[in-house]
């Protein structure tokens, strides 16, 4: 079912490419994937397995300039001519709309990775009625001087030879910078994970590991500075699941899912999980702890999305007979 290719136009232009997975019974809710730079939607088929088999639907779709999506103004690596941001996350609610539509009455769970957790939160943030519960793994919303600094080589890249050509500092100053970053390294794609093959099918994937051009990069970077900054749009309550890796050089060792994390409790949110997992890189559902990592997280969805329970009758009367109580009381000793 999920190797399935379905597709919805978008009135943004883009023709989106989605798989779904049927949730099985009971159905618990449903989950919508935001996939990392320079990857697609497919490599998250056993990750939708497992979670349709704990009750979710699950959609995973190739965002603008990825996979199996096209647009007029979005060849690979490119989320658009202009105005990429407000495209890229209208595609996002345009999915959770069809989503919810198909399945009216269930809570929506928004899950990124990398990249993806930065167009999730920026969604989140944009449409904050339209999720129930979101979840941010392997990125780094907290780049600090290094991501002014580059800010300021993109826009430099921009003048001197256009947007719409691949960058040809920043993929050296990240993926090439990360790479090198591991001990003993057999490839450079080597960060990512440390399961050989995971590294190996990613390497012979004609549709991961392109480089972005220049807009592209100059949209994440928007991205990364935008979202805490309008995370007081969300609920205060809202469920937020956070997951690093302590081995993951593009979070600087998971330390920036810490200060995600750390941030939204500081603006007075008070469901928030984090986690960094020991031993592990960049793709968390693709490295060793794969298994436990999914496991914990359906744990904790099956939770976020569940209503809270309702007050027993008994417990109920108990409770008005007790407020009785007290307001007879304080009436009695007004009196008095």
């Amino acid at each position: 079912m999920f190797g399935e290719t379905r597709r919805l136009e978008n009135p943004t232009g883009a023709s989106l490419a989605y798989h779904y997975q049927r949730a099985q019974e009971p159905q618990r809710g449903i989950l919508v994937i935001s996939h990392g730079l320079a990857e697609h939607s497919r490599r998250y088929e056993a990750f939708a397995e497992k979670m349709a088999g704990h009750g979710f639907h699950v959609y995973a779709f190739d965002h603008r300039g990825h996979g199996e999506t096209t647009a007029p103004d979005a060849p690979i690596g490119r989320f658009a001519r202009r105005d990429g941001i407000r495209l890229v996350l209208e595609d996002v609610k345009a999915i959770r709309d069809m989503a919810a539509e198909a399945s009216p009455g269930l809570p929506v769970l928004l899950f990124g990775h990398s990249m993806g957790g930065l167009i999730a939160l920026n969604a989140a943030v944009d449409f904050p009625d339209g999720f129930d519960a979101i979840a941010v793994w392997n990125s780094n919303f907290h780049p600090g001087l290094a991501g002014r600094a580059a800010q300021a080589i993109l826009l430099a890249e921009k003048a001197l030879k256009g947007s719409d050509v691949p960058s040809g500092l920043l993929p050296k100053l990240t993926f090439g910078a990360w790479g090198k970053s591991i001990p003993g390294h057999r490839t450079e794609f080597d960060w990512l994970s440390h399961d050989r093959d995971v590294v190996d099918a990613y390497i012979a994937d004609p549709l991961c590991g392109f480089n972005a051009s220049v807009s592209l990069w100059l949209d994440l970077f928007e991205l990364t500075f935008r979202a805490p900054k309008l995370i007081g749009r969300l609920r205060k309550n809202l469920p937020i699941h956070l997951i690093g890796g302590a081995e993951d050089p593009a979070t600087n060792g998971g330390r920036e899912i810490l200060w995600l994390s750390e941030h939204f409790r500081k603006n007075g949110f008070s469901d928030v999980t984090a986690k960094v997992w020991p031993a592990t890189r960049h793709e968390t559902l693709n490295d060793t702890v794969r298994a436990r990592a999914t496991a914990e997280f359906a744990a904790w969805a099956k939770t976020a999305l569940s209503p809270p329970p309702a007050a027993a009758p008994e417990t109920a009367q108990s409770e008005r007979s007790q407020s009785e109580r007290s307001q007879s009381e304080r009436a009695q000793s007004e009196r008095e």
